[in-house]
């Protein structure tokens, strides 16, 4: 049984003939993908607090270091994303602040917020007025939550990590298997695009890793939600010092995810933490985000390649490399500015003759530009 999915009332039926097809799976059997994609975005860590104490996480601060971004830095970064061709605003940042955090609570208040979800949808708002698709990952949400901010989002994600119970998830204020597949389950009952992953060397097995792809599966079969799930070994940092897995479970990895998963799910592999040359046989369809304007916040220590490495790395498994939005094409809709997948806000910034709009339908017609949008 997965750590709180009775709490959470999720039903996954994971067979034990299922777990060992998955197990069995060769990395060398693996299609080469057709296409690797890419996005580029503006990195918005909109908080560093957080209610979880991950062994492995260099993001968060505890409380009274904490800190929370001000609307004036947000408009700046979107500015400066879309000047440089971003097409992505990803707001990434602790979950929800527990009552720890009196200095983030204060400030929230003081600029007219309850909570960090409406925060988000301020910061949402922002980005889109100045050119870039938000797509947020706000960790562990209720419905209400993921409400309150999801008719401004072109995507959202929330890494499941794992579906076991590891060591660095470990204390008063660890986070919950059941509860993260409950935040993916939410994603697919209100229809939005959505990323989601594993982490790959904090404690799990081999085993663990088959579970948690198979949870995320029967969870896109049931929704049809899903639209790239993130393979990411974890990184030495100054909090983590385990190590990272090496290659050949790397390769098995992305391989089991390749398998487990529709062809439409894309495989992702973080371009600065993986060694993306020696993966892409493995079934890696996508590269991630990469941002010409903003570092990494999640993992400092590791920048993020230029779009030129990224291409070098498609020259060298023979195929085309194509950008792409925070939200995949299936999702769009064929007529009118929205459907049930993407809200309307964000179907009128795609189809606006704005500078935003224009480049959000070259990024479709597979014709990147840069335009300055200021």
């Amino acid at each position: 049984m997965i750590p709180g999915a009775a709490e959470h009332d999720l039903d996954l039926s994971i067979t034990d003939d299922a777990l060992e097809r998955l197990l069995s799976v060769d990395d060398e059997a693996v299609d080469p993908p057709a296409e690797l994609t890419y996005a580029k975005n503006a990195f918005f860590p909109l908080t560093t607090a957080c209610r979880y104490t991950c062994t492995y996480c260099t993001f968060y601060d505890p409380p009274g270091e904490a800190s929370l971004m001000a609307p004036t830095e947000i408009r700046e970064t979107a500015r400066r994303g879309a000047a440089a061709g971003c097409t992505e605003a990803l707001f990434t940042f602790g979950d929800d602040p527990d009552d720890r955090y009196d200095d983030i609570h204060a400030q929230l208040a003081a600029w007219g917020h309850d909570s960090i979800h409406e925060y988000l949808r301020e910061a949402a708002a922002i980005a889109l007025e100045e050119g870039l698709l938000p797509h947020a990952n706000p960790g562990d949400q209720t419905p209400a939550q993921m409400e309150t901010v999801a008719d401004l989002m072109a995507s959202m994600g929330v890494m499941l990590e794992t579906t076991a119970s590891v060591e660095a998830h470990a204390g008063p204020r660890g986070k919950s298997p059941g509860q993260r597949l409950a935040t993916i389950r939410t994603a697919g009952e209100l229809s939005i695009p959505f990323t989601t992953g594993i982490l790959v060397g904090i404690g799990e097995t081999a085993r663990d890793r088959a579970e948690s792809l198979l949870a995320i599966r029967e969870l896109h079969e049931r929704y049809g939600h899903v639209q790239e799930v993130i393979v990411q070994p974890v990184a030495d940092n100054e909090r983590w010092r385990g190590g990272s897995p090496d290659l050949a479970t790397l390769r098995r990895t992305v391989a089991m995810a390749r398998t487990a998963l529709p062809d439409a799910v894309a495989v992702q592999v973080p371009p600065n933490l993986a060694p993306l040359r020696d993966l892409v046989d493995a079934g890696v369809d996508d590269l991630g985000g990469v941002s010409p304007v903003t570092t990494d916040h999640v993992n400092p220590d590791y920048a993020w390649p230029e779009v030129d490495e990224l291409r070098a790395v498609a020259d060298a498994a023979g195929v085309p490399l194509r950008e792409r939005l925070p939200v995949y094409e299936r999702f769009l809709p064929t007529e009118g500015v929205s459907n049930e997948w993407v809200p309307e806000p964000i179907g009128r910034a795609l189809r606006s003759d704005t500078p935003a709009g224009r480049r959000y339908r070259s990024v479709l017609d597979g014709h990147p530009f840069v335009e300055d949008v200021a």
